[in-house]
């Protein structure tokens, strides 16, 4: 497991506070009925109570998905990136002194915070999504100024995120509630590092359709969160059940609640391997990590096509992307990553059942070197709504 990064102080009101509204927390999101394994009907389809659940509640924990080789695969590839990270905002060199991960422009990005602050809450940023700032604890005096918190574009620097992505359990419940011919969205790693992860003010995702006859309570797609280490309520994502069905007034809920504790929100609770998946309308986001522990989430995303096509881009999750209109062709040339990585996943794990995605039906993918370079870039065209 990875080390613990130094962090010292006391992080003082805050985190007494913290301490009670984990634990009800803690005892409303196990009450909730929303988790177990991934499970099937008779006919093949996701479990019925599985989907109900969901969309109840706006996100469920599937449990025991990613099995341990695959996990150490995953760990290798996340301590590697850590390795060959940026040391501050748009640098060039790692802490060795060596070109960091990204650094050529080609593609991807390292996205750094301060420790234990919150960068967008309350601003402008990301269309506004985020209107209230969360609660900075003290910073440790013995702090980096900076940390990695995201890797974009995940699936060209690591192999093993790229073969998770194709893991035929997860694309089945991607079909179940987006349909047979789903759309990719974007891929991240979230690294809450242990006394210096920052947070993420309240927001929810989708921008696009609220206000259009197209917005119905899965308009915007989800975000599979799969787990390295687990999460846990002091670590993890929060979420308001249920808060997917309209658009919330996020502003006023952190005002009545007198902080950024909102009352009916509970955390998103996870062993190492377990997989969360979160409605993009939920209402959700994390706390600054003072806990002593790491949170490594490789996040990957699909919307439903129908959302997709015709839709103009949001802006967020692809520069220049609220200039253009997504058409069917910037949406097949954006799922061939995912034709990649069935075809990576198939070579790693031969014995397992490859999913078969409809929309490449008939087409054929390779995975070597070769097109391993090609990804460079891949997410200039992420499809964010």
């Amino acid at each position: 497991m990875l080390k613990r990064a130094d962090a010292t102080g006391s992080y003082g009101e805050h985190e007494r506070a913290m301490v009670e509204y984990r634990r009800a927390g803690e005892e409303r999101a196990f009450a909730l009925g929303n988790r177990g394994p991934i499970r099937y009907n008779a006919d093949g389809t996701l479990a019925d109570e599985i989907v109900d659940a969901y969309w109840e509640h706006g996100f469920y924990v599937f449990e025991d998905v990613i099995a341990t080789e695959e996990l150490a695969d995953i760990e290798r590839d996340v301590v590697e990136i850590l390795e060959r990270a940026p040391t501050e905002p748009n640098g060039t060199t790692d802490r060795r002194g060596r070109p960091a991960l990204a650094a050529d422009g080609k593609g991807g990005g390292m996205a750094m915070v301060r420790p234990l602050k919150d960068p967008i809450g309350g601003t402008a940023h990301n269309n506004g999504r985020h209107p209230a700032k969360m609660i900075e604890p003290p910073t440790p005096d013995d702090a980096p100024e900076w940390i990695l918190q995201v890797v974009g574009g995940s699936l060209q620097f690591s192999d093993a995120a790229l073969r998770l992505y194709a893991h035929p359990d997860l694309l089945r419940v991607a079909e179940a509630f987006n349909g047979a011919d789903f759309s990719p969205f974007n891929e991240v790693i979230w690294i809450k590092q242990p006394g210096l992860g920052g947070s993420v003010a309240w927001h929810q995702d989708g921008t696009t359709h609220w206000d259009t006859p197209k917005f119905h309570r899965g308009s915007h797609g989800f975000n599979f969160m799969a787990q390295l280490y687990g999460c846990t309520s002091a670590n993890g994502l929060w979420v308001v059940p249920g808060s997917h069905l309209e658009r919330a007034d996020i502003r006023s809920w952190c005002e009545d609640a007198g902080s950024d504790r909102l009352p009916d929100a509970v955390p998103m609770l996870c062993k190492p391997g377990d997989v969360g998946i979160t409605n993009r309308q939920a209402v959700h986001g994390s706390f600054a990590n003072t806990s002593d522990e790491w949170r490594v989430t490789i996040n990957f995303g699909f919307h439903p096509r129908a959302s997709v096509v015709g839709a103009r881009g949001n802006g967020i999750h692809a520069r220049g992307s609220e200039k253009i209109i997504y058409d069917e062709a910037r949406v097949q040339e954006r799922s061939k990553v995912l034709g990649y990585a069935i075809e990576a996943r198939r070579q790693r794990f031969p014995d397992e059942t490859p999913y078969d995605y409809a929309p490449q039906a008939g087409e054929s993918f390779g995975w070597d070197d070769a097109v391993r370079a090609s990804l460079r870039g891949y997410n200039n065209l992420d499809l964010g709504i």
